[in-house]
């Protein structure tokens, strides 16, 4: 089987244990995490092959990241050794009705420096038949986006398939250029493009009539989006499906999750009610993970592409840290309606 390349920033994770505000923890829990890595975790659980591509300094905290990304499988033989710093991020679990928080610690990463030239693209698309990024990426620099825009275009010629999370991070954008003016020119060489409630609008402009995610009342409607889908399709023809994630959000522990997919069609999936998050953050990869996954396996039924993402993002809510560490078996036992929770002996 031919292998899925990821391409993007991982960093260290310093979380605050439990609910615990910054202001009164005194220790934080490490792990590693960041949208394109994550995606190459789930697809290495599932039994895909991976190749995560990135940049990281030559230190002991790079060594520990890229031995933590090698216990789950994911190739690391085209990470590029350069730069000073591994870029952070701090948690903030939020409870209730207190949000979340995060804290990025990632100016001048070593993948913020990274250049169109320094990596062999065509080499590493020999032997792939999927590329996914993110709208993360190039968010963090002009050399990140062009090094991303680079590989988007080889592998169009080169007959790669490319995906894209458009992930709008408005606290990212800080080298001077707007998403708006940045990812139109990339999004264009994309086959697959996800999106959650907000993105489209936020990058492009484009939403869903008589649609205010701030008074949803926690329920987010699939069929409100399929003007979504579909202008998103005009303005990008390569696009051949576009997918939207539907987090309807009660409080911090309990959203209802779900998803659409359009096509020949809008498909919808079922809803999950999930009342006791453990870790939401990681939920979109997961997301994008499980469809990469169906996709693959499932080419010629979308309904069940899309049924696999959404359970396989359901899972990742009960899972501590960014990756989704759920095996087949289980998202499938899930897709079953096997949601009761009852120890597996």
């Amino acid at each position: 089987m031919k292998k899925v390349v990821t391409f993007g920033e991982v960093m260290l994770r310093l979380a605050t244990p439990g609910y615990q505000r910054f202001i009164q923890s005194t220790n934080l829990n490490a792990t590693f995490g960041g949208g394109e890595a994550n995606v190459a975790v789930s697809l290495s659980n599932y039994g895909i092959p991976t190749d995560f591509v990135t940049r990281l300094p030559k230190n002991d905290i790079a060594e520990w990241c890229i031995s933590d990304l090698r216990k789950y499988n994911v190739g690391v033989n085209n990470i590029l050794r350069g730069g000073d710093r591994v870029g952070i991020y701090f948690l903030e679990t939020g409870a209730v009705a207190r949000a979340s928080k995060v804290v990025y610690d990632r100016a001048d990463s070593a993948i913020a420096e990274i250049k169109p030239g320094m990596v062999n693209w065509r080499e590493i698309f020999k032997d792939a038949q999927w590329f996914h990024w993110t709208g993360i990426t190039p968010a963090l620099s002009q050399g990140a986006a062009d090094a991303c825009l680079e590989a988007i275009k080889i592998a169009n010629e080169m007959g790669v398939t490319v995906s894209t999370d458009l992930n709008f991070r408005k606290n990212l954008w800080k080298y001077g250029k707007t998403a708006s003016e940045v990812m139109p020119a990339l999004t264009e060489g994309c086959d697959i493009i996800l999106g959650n409630e907000e993105d489209a609008e936020k990058v492009f402009g484009i939403k869903p009539e008589g649609f205010d995610v701030a008074h949803t009342g926690g329920e987010v409607n699939a069929d409100e989006f399929e003007s979504v889908c579909t202008q998103m399709m005009k303005k990008f023809p390569r696009a051949k499906k576009v997918i939207i994630t539907l987090r309807g959000s009660i409080n911090a522990n309990h959203n209802t999750w779900g998803g659409c997919l359009y096509s020949d069609k809008l498909y919808q999936s079922k809803r999950y009610d999930i009342t006791h998050i453990v870790d939401r953050v990681g939920g979109g990869d997961s997301f994008m993970g499980g469809l990469i996954y169906g996709l693959l396996t499932y080419p010629s039924d979308d309904q069940k592409a899309l049924e696999f993402a959404v359970a396989a993002s359901c899972l990742k809510h009960t899972v501590y840290g960014d990756f989704n560490l759920v095996t087949v078996a289980e998202v499938e036992n899930l897709m079953k309606g096997d949601g009761s929770g009852r120890v597996s002996r």
